[in-house]
């Protein structure tokens, strides 16, 4: 696996399938791998790179504070020894912040960008309170992945798989330090200056029943990169598992008309 170093962090990278260059970027929580059951969906036509970025499992830094400016140009360097650019861009969640901030800082790496179940800034004051409660029960795993779950699917999601796949999902976020140090991220990003910056032709998706990023926020990250396309899905926030058909859908179209 490709690695590029990046200040103090060393960043590896996976490249699947051929064709123009498409960069996943992950959310909160254990990397890249929240991207692989849709990966068949885009290697076939894209070279799909998908980046650990600091606080996932695989990344190497000092352990220091995040920054959304560092995860940005983590991005950008990636593409570069990638060798692939410019990109389609997808982000999600944090991901969907990230990605917007390097498409601002390297216009001349991204072709377009998808932004995903993502905010702009800490002023959301339910935002700021879901984050500092499930940041504060890190010392019970249990609930700490309990409490992801409960608001990272919507009620009819949860009550349709059933308990037992409610139970695995409920031990898949776990409170390691990166994940907590991008938590701690989460808490006080802010990329409101960054939007007027966006060039790139933009696409963002909300989801509306979301109950980890309120959809108004989507929507606000809509309204303040201008000429930017929107979609609302009926999905809870991680809709790339609620919705998975529809969101490659929505997403490849997007692509393919670039």
């Amino acid at each position: 696996m490709p690695i590029v170093t990046v200040g103090t962090a060393r960043i590896p990278y996976r490249v699947l399938g051929k064709g123009p260059a498409l960069l996943l970027v992950h959310g909160t929580g254990p990397g890249s791998a929240m991207w692989d059951h849709l990966i068949d969906h885009f290697s076939d036509r894209y070279s799909v790179i998908l980046p650990e970025l600091s606080g996932s499992e695989q990344a190497e830094d000092d352990g220091g504070e995040l920054a959304i400016d560092a995860l940005a140009a983590q991005v950008g360097a990636v593409i570069e020894d990638a060798g692939l650019g410019p990109v389609q861009l997808v982000g999600f969640s944090l991901g969907a912040a990230v990605a917007t901030a390097a498409a601002a800082r390297r216009p001349d790496l991204v072709r377009s960008l998808v932004a995903t179940a993502g905010w702009t800034d800490p002023g959301d004051e339910y935002l700021r309170n879901m984050m500092t409660v499930w940041r504060s029960i890190a010392d019970s795993p249990e609930a700490f992945g309990r409490y992801a779950t409960l608001t990272a699917f919507s009620r009819g999601f949860l009550n349709r798989i059933g308990r037992e796949a409610v139970e695995f999902n409920a031990t898949f976020m776990q409170p390691t330090v990166g994940t907590l140090r991008q938590i701690d991220l989460n808490l006080r990003l802010d990329i409101r200056d960054l939007l007027p910056k966006v060039t790139a032709r933009t696409l963002v998706i909300g989801c509306a029943q979301d109950a980890t990023i309120p959809v108004e926020n989507a929507r606000q990250l809509h309204a303040g990169i201008a000429g930017s396309d929107y979609r609302e899905l009926d999905a809870g926030h991680v809709v790339v598992f609620e919705q998975p058909e529809e969101f490659v859908k929505i997403v490849g179209d997007f692509l393919d008309a670039a």
